[in-house]
């Protein structure tokens, strides 16, 4: 990794759970950082950051455009194609762009030369600057099926170079949208809420990083006395805790108000600068680990 920036991927098993708390809070810990919000279906990191003149660029994909004059109605194009964007409609193919993932095949089939490619805007990708961090924001358009291409344009976003780490603010679940946004992480931050179901969440994206092989560590936020199920399932499961967020009033003020805890409470700096502390030594560990096998 000395070539390279420490790239964290935050993730959990659903919304709600304190994952753009935690990937926020890293990014203004760290000073000079990049953040990246993948979650691009429902991105909210900016309201935090409010990044300085934000510009925005549009995300685009390719998709077949048909001339119906040159088709000859061989249907090629519509036997080729495994996600059934096209049918054969009258005399010539009939395209479902919504389920189109832009192989290009049906253009390259085409005995006629009857398909080109066309751009398609799925989404936005903007940036700006908030103190020390850069803000890279991710929307897909509204009705668009997969927010992929959209996540893609933003870790091309990523310096190849130089030591300002990365955090990325993944979407919630474990779907493919998680998957692309975890492939190039050096390590992974699963947040967990302490009940039933954040333990059963908790369960789903730690069998996606260990399926990814990725090292990883678990933040559990709202802690309160008594009973944890998701801090059961780590000791369970051997997974390493690399910090305890309290159920404490004064940060869901702070957050509620879109404010950047880390920034605004010293005690919540000193929080999550241990909790960054603690992931460098973990990222060094597996790195030096990977490296004697």
């Amino acid at each position: 990794m000395a070539d390279k920036p420490l790239t964290v991927a935050v993730l959990s098993g659903k919304g709600g759970t304190g994952k753009t708390l935690v990937s926020v809070n890293l990014a203004a810990a760290a000073g000079e950082a990049v953040y990246l919000d993948c979650d691009v279906e429902e991105p909210n990191g900016h309201l935090f950051f409010k990044p300085e003149k934000p510009e925005e660029e549009t995300v685009a994909v390719k998709i077949p455009q048909i001339d119906t004059e040159r088709c000859t109605g061989c249907r090629k194009c519509v036997e080729f194609c495994a996600f059934h964007a096209l049918a054969f409609a009258g005399n010539h193919p009939m395209l479902f762009d919504e389920v189109c993932h832009s192989c290009g095949g049906c253009a390259l089939l085409c005995p006629a030369g009857a398909i080109r490619e066309t751009d398609k805007a799925v989404g936005t990708v903007s940036s700006g600057r908030s103190g020390h961090v850069d803000v890279f924001t991710g929307r897909l358009n509204i009705g668009e099926a997969s927010g992929i291409p959209v996540i893609k344009h933003l870790l091309g976003k990523i310096p190849s170079g130089g030591e300002r780490p990365v955090f990325i603010d993944c979407p919630p679940g474990s779907a493919c949208a998680v998957m692309e946004s975890i492939k190039g992480a050096d390590f992974c931050v699963l947040v967990a809420e302490p009940t039933v179901f954040g333990a059963h969440n908790l369960a789903m994206v730690y069998e996606l990083v260990t399926l990814f092989r990725k090292p990883f560590g678990v933040v559990l936020n709202k802690c309160q006395e008594g009973e944890n199920p998701s801090e059961a399932f780590c000791l369970e499961h051997q997974v390493p805790i690399l910090g305890r967020i309290p159920f404490d009033p004064e940060l869901g003020a702070l957050n509620s108000e879109g404010n950047i805890a880390a920034r605004e409470n010293q005690r919540y700096r000193e929080l999550f600068g241990s909790l960054l502390e603690r992931i460098g030594k973990e990222a060094q560990h597996e790195a030096a680990f990977d490296s004697q096998r």
